[in-house]
């Protein structure tokens, strides 16, 4: 018997929420034949073409209501779009219905939204994409909001970070079906990580910098980057920004919402991340290098920020050389 697996859409909503997911239970059924195969499929609040905020269009069949089978899995895809789309009280009613319908219930990105709009995060412990996870926090107060989890399950409800990390929750509710086989053969096929390691955090700290630096820290970001190898004091930062250590530091916390030295730490490992990944330098090498002064400090680093050491980084993520 089939398994129906549906992700709601709306106007402005992230492609690859939708799409990344549905294409990971498609190619599934390469390998489970005729086991309970999937049949996605993507719905709106009424059929017909629904435009991304690519500009690009997916078409919906139909709508939650009028399912050609009891769903599976309901899936509320993420966007820009979504806060305007979940205030309109058809969507979280439409959706709390399907919810009840459903095995399974989850969201990609900030698609928990929806989920939490329709009563149906109610004091679970949720995710959704690093920069929203704070808005999510203060608008619902009841959740458990973790925003460095890639995905999150509690009980029959499932929430992921965001974009990309639908396809990581595709793979492990495929898993759940299927076994651990299975789920590997879609992540060979999909050429992602079954399971990546550690969190949001191994993306976030750069992208952070990038939105954040402005004004009297404009430009800071690159210099630190460019003098990593150095120590680098708040002392040393504020005299670069032109600005007393103690001004610097209480300015600097409520730009970044970090501290000096751990915007300083984030960089680091974001920069020996990429040395890793090349796979030219050895570990003290790099250690030295992006001002960490031994491996083992760097080990402790990534470990406290990751949950992954630099060599389980390495292993997992290093350039295959070309042949």
């Amino acid at each position: 018997m089939e398994r129906l697996i549906t992700a709601l859409i709306f106007p402005d909503f992230q492609i690859l929420d939708a799409t990344g997911p549905l294409e990971a239970f498609d190619v599934a059924n390469k390998f489970i034949g005729s086991a309970a195969p999937y049949r996605v499929m993507v719905t709106a609040l009424e059929a017909g073409p629904v435009s991304a905020s690519s500009g690009l269009q997916l078409m919906a069949k139909g709508t939650l209501s009028d399912l050609p089978q009891r769903p599976d899995t309901v899936i509320a895809a993420g966007g820009v779009g979504v806060h305007e789309f979940r205030r309109d009280p058809r969507a979280p009613a439409a959706f709390r219905w399907a919810s009840g319908q459903a095995r399974r219930t989850a969201s990609v990105c900030t698609g928990a939204f929806l989920l939490a709009q329709a009563g149906l995060l109610e004091s679970k412990r949720v995710t959704t994409h690093w920069q929203s996870a704070s808005r999510l926090a203060a608008e619902f107060p009841t959740l458990t909001v973790e925003p460095d989890a890639i995905f999150i399950r509690d009980g029959g409800v499932a929430t992921s970070a965001g974009i990309t990390a639908g396809v990581d929750l595709a793979l492990a509710l495929i898993e759940e079906d299927h076994g651990h086989a299975v789920a590997m053969a879609v992540a060979r096929e999909l050429v992602v990580f079954l399971k990546r390691p550690g969190g949001q955090s191994q993306f976030s700290a750069e992208l952070s910098a990038q939105s954040a630096a402005s004004g009297r820290f404009e430009g800071l970001k690159d210099w630190i980057f460019a003098n990593l190898r150095r120590p680098l004091s708040v002392e040393v930062l504020a005299d670069q920004a032109c600005m007393s250590p103690r001004s610097f530091a209480r300015h600097f916390n409520e730009q970044f919402g970090m501290t000096p030295a751990k915007f300083v730490e984030r960089l680091r490992i974001d920069a020996a991340r990429r040395d890793l990944q090349d796979g030219a330098l050895t570990l003290d090498q790099i250690a030295v290098n992006r001002g960490f002064q031994s491996s083992d400090r760097m080990r402790r680093s990534f470990q406290r920020s990751l949950g992954v050491t630099p060599q389980d980084y390495r292993q997992r993520f290093k350039m295959e050389s070309a042949a």
